[in-house]
C-alpha cells in the first residue's frame, strides 16, 4: 500500500470513528448536571481499535465537528458553548483518554485483559478532566464536582471499559485480518 493510500485509510478511519462516537453520544440517561452517554464507550472502542495516534485524531475530529456547531454531542448538542460548559471537560478528556488507552496497548499488547486496564485508566482520565471543568464552570467545590461528575459514573464506567475492551479487541482482530487497519510494527527483541 502506498503512502497516499495509507493516509487516506487513516483519514477514513478517523472519520468513521468520529461518526460512531456521535451516534453513541445520542444514547443517554439524563442526570442533573452530567448525563450518562455512550460517548465514553465509543472513546474506548476507538482507542482499542485504532491505537493512540488515529484514536486521538478521531476524538479531535469529533470535538472539532461539535465545536463548529454540528449536533454530535450528547442530546444532539453542538457548539463551542458545549466545550466551554460544565460537560466540556469530559470531551477534552476523550482526546487524552484515547491517546493514553491506545499508547498503553501499543506498548504492551492488544489483548482483552490489557485493554480493560487501559480503558479503565482512560475512563479515570475522562472523569478527572470532566470534574475539573465541572468544578470551575459550575462553581462547585471539589466535593461537589466529585459527587456530581465522578462518583455516579464509576460503576457504569467500569462496565463500559470492559465492553469497549471486548468489542474493540474483537473488531480490531477482524479488521487486521481483512487488512483494513495496518498491522502493528513488530517490537524489537
Amino acid at each position: 500500500m502506498n503512502e497516499q493510500s495509507k493516509k487516506l485509510r487513516a483519514l477514513l478511519n478517523c472519520s468513521i470513528f468520529a461518526a460512531i462516537t456521535a451516534i453513541l453520544a445520542q444514547f443517554e440517561i439524563p442526570l442533573p448536571l452530567v448525563p450518562i452517554s455512550g460517548q465514553t464507550l465509543a472513546v474506548g472502542i476507538t482507542a482499542t481499535i485504532l491505537g493512540s495516534r488515529q484514536g486521538t485524531a478521531a476524538m479531535v475530529c469529533y470535538a472539532a465537528i461539535g465545536a463548529i456547531g454540528i449536533p454530535v454531542f450528547s442530546g444532539f448538542s453542538g457548539g463551542i458553548q458545549v466545550l466551554a460548559g460544565p460537560t466540556g471537560g469530559y470531551i477534552f478528556g476523550f482526546i487524552a483518554a484515547a491517546y493514553i488507552t491506545g499508547f498503553i496497548l501499543e506498548k504492551t499488547s492488544f489483548t482483552v485483559p490489557l485493554a480493560i486496564a487501559a480503558n479503565t485508566l482512560g475512563m479515570i482520565v475522562i472523569l478527572i478532566f470532566g470534574a475539573v471543568q465541572l468544578k470551575f464552570v459550575a462553581g462547585l467545590g471539589w466535593g461537589g464536582a466529585l459527587n456530581a461528575g465522578v462518583f455516579p459514573f464509576i460503576a457504569v464506567g467500569l462496565i463500559k471499559a470492559s465492553l469497549a475492551s471486548w468489542i474493540g479487541i474483537t473488531i480490531r482482530n477482524r479488521l487486521l485480518q481483512a487488512s483494513l487497519i495496518p498491522m502493528p510494527d513488530k517490537k524489537p527483541a
